[in-house]
């Protein structure tokens, strides 16, 4: 099959993937705040989640480079499908722990899923002409977009059919995705010709260091807010209805998703143009600063009209973000070894399942104990810092476009 067909089988796995685990987020916060578990609690329930993310792309780069992509995506699949009908149990059964363990399951699935995929793409585009950013930025965009989706398809499921029965839907629906991966995705994909060995996880490129070092940042800034806290938020305060908050936050994420995939014209890439109008480190500082800015006037306005005040700065945010985390995207498929490129994505994405971790934690304890303003403070500090930290980048990798 041409590059161009196993893009799509990826891109088309990942879209199936994605949906369930934005439906699956939806779902548990929704629910167990319907059961009356505090915010702090419904954050503690996806700990996990996103601890066992950071170990998955840590391990799960290592395992891609030698087993190849398609086996570390297949199993992600598998591991999803498995969490779902942990939680098809009667609600009895669903105890903190219990749920805890499903969400394990969940965590090391979505990251063994987005680390093949995201690394897939260095072995099948080329970086010459912009294709490379082009499919890197569909690829995330579309994700997000369909992330959305999955928001709203969780709290629709969840309305309409219930919580384990919910479950089933979504398991039948990866069991279709994982048949049609098995039979058609190439099994060489990503496969390093010279195998990587295990302590040669941990990256020792400075550059890349300082990338996941932001992008550590970069999420925690959006999940310290966005998590738990916004839609316990708009439940708990605004008194908005299970569905709402589902739809809205799903047409976020979508818009979300839809800037992502438009990132190479937002930032000035035509089609044909030569490499080094591709975006650089000093597109994401410069992205970084401009960010900021928008929680922290959210944060010092929430009070005159909370309502309209978080639907306009999310609108605002949600662009901004798209960009920032788009442009980081390219960058480290960039940079990362084309040899065993899962190694140089996975130990970047590990960064990312932290800043995660880190950010829904907080999210349910802040807004706990101080509030949603609070939270949005938190969350422009953390975007300034990660803009601080792209400045440490290699010089290489910092001319603006």
């Amino acid at each position: 099959m041409s590059p161009t067909q196993q893009y799509a089988i990826v891109t088309g796995n990942y879209w199936a993937f994605t949906i369930t685990d934005g439906a699956l987020r939806m779902l548990v916060v929704l629910y167990f705040w319907q059961l009356g578990y505090s915010p702090l609690e419904i954050a503690l329930l996806f700990l996990f989640y996103e601890f066992f993310g950071i170990v998955t792309n840590l391990v799960g780069g290592w395992l891609g480079a030698r087993w190849g992509l398609n086996v570390t995506m297949n199993i992600g699949l598998s591991v999803q499908i498995l969490a779902l009908l942990m939680l098809t149990v009667p609600a009895e059964w669903l105890g903190v722990l219990y749920v805890m363990v499903a969400q394990a399951l969940s965590g090391i699935a979505k990251d063994l899923n987005k680390m093949s995929a995201k690394s897939s793409i260095k072995n099948l585009a080329s970086d010459s002409s912009g294709q490379l950013y082009r499919w890197v930025a569909l690829l995330t965009g579309s994700k997000n977009a369909l992330k959305g989706v999955g928001f709203f398809i969780g709290a629709v499921l969840l309305a309409w059919f219930g919580f384990a029965e919910a479950m089933m839907i979504m398991s039948a629906m990866l069991t279709a995705a994982l048949l049609v991966s098995l039979l058609f995705l190439d099994g060489s994909l990503g496969k390093a010709k010279n195998k990587p060995k295990f302590n040669e996880m941990f990256s020792k490129n400075p550059t890349l260091n300082w990338l996941s070092a932001a992008r550590f940042f970069l999420f925690g800034a959006r999940d310290v807010w966005f998590v738990v806290a916004l839609p316990v938020f708009l439940v708990g305060v605004l008194n908005w209805e299970h569905t709402y908050v589902g739809a809205f936050m799903a047409l976020w994420i979508i818009g979300y998703g839809v800037v992502q995939a438009l990132a190479p014209k937002i930032t000035g890439l035509k089609k044909g143009v030569a490499a080094d109008a591709n975006p650089s480190a000093s597109t994401a500082r410069w992205l970084a600063w401009v960010l900021a800015a928008v929680p922290l006037i959210m944060a010092l306005t929430l009070d005159y009209d909370p309502q309209t005040i978080l639907i306009a700065g999310l609108v605002v945010f949600g662009v901004l973000f798209a960009l920032n985390s788009a442009v980081h995207s390219y960058l480290i498929v960039s940079i990362a070894s084309a040899d065993g490129t899962s190694k140089d994505v996975g130990f970047y994405y590990m960064a990312n399942a932290g800043g995660r971790l880190v950010g829904t934690m907080l999210s349910g304890y802040v807004y706990q104990v101080a509030g949603m303003e609070a939270c949005l403070y938190f969350s422009a500090a953390f975007i300034l810092i990660a803009g601080l930290l792209v400045t440490r980048m290699s010089p290489s990798i910092t001319k603006p476009i």
